[in-house]
């Protein structure tokens, strides 16, 4: 939501005790427990907080940042890399972290002088980034071996393959459409499909 949305947007009545309240007196207030989640819960908790520093990435990658404001991209890897000191063995905090480091090692190819995006396939591959891709692709090695997919990993597997390639025709598409088979199993949706689509074209 853009700030001038949120600025606009109706804003509940408050009791004048509560304005300028702190928010931690209010939580201490209202007795809200600070605890970590029962083991049984993670699952649950940990892919709605992996799908929130997904979209936060995406909102920061789907414009050119001039560096005038704070960058939602970068603060959406801090929050990765966090998540992946804080539970290195969980295989799609890996895999996400992968994902985000092979979407950044594209992200100065990705807008033309412009600022109009530029597709995959007609990116100057060589201002991908070479340092992000080894790291990203690493971990998706990590990942493979641990044999617990998951979409996240499956999403930076295809973004690997796909920075494999020196050349978009040098794209090992019959690979990236195993994946997208995959993908489609595990997180069935009409944009996996249609990518799956252009990967069939393509083989």
């Amino acid at each position: 939501m853009t700030g001038a949305a949120v600025t606009s947007s109706p804003v509940p009545t408050r009791s004048t005790s509560s304005v300028g309240r702190p928010a931690g007196t209010t939580i201490v207030a209202a007795t809200i427990p600070f605890a970590m989640p029962a083991e049984a819960d993670l699952p649950e908790r940990l892919d709605a907080v992996l799908g929130v520093v997904y979209l936060i990435h995406n909102a920061g990658s789907n414009a050119p940042e001039d560096g005038s404001r704070p960058s939602p991209r970068r603060e959406a890897m801090r929050l990765a890399r966090l998540l992946h000191e804080l539970m290195p063995d969980e295989p799609e905090v890996t895999g996400l972290l992968a994902l985000l480091l092979l979407a950044d090692a594209r992200q100065h190819a990705r807008w033309d002088d412009d600022g109009r995006l530029v597709l995959l396939r007609d990116q100057d591959r060589s201002r991908w980034s070479p340092r992000l891709v080894a790291e990203g692709q690493a971990l998706v090695r990590s990942c493979l071996r641990r044999n617990r997919p998951g979409p996240y990993q499956v999403q930076a597997a295809i973004s690997a393959v796909h920075a494999d390639a020196v050349r978009v025709e040098d794209t090992d598409w019959p690979q990236v459409l195993a994946l997208y088979d995959h993908l489609a199993e595990l997180d069935p949706s009409p944009v996996v499909s249609l990518n799956r689509a252009v990967a069939v074209a393509e083989v």
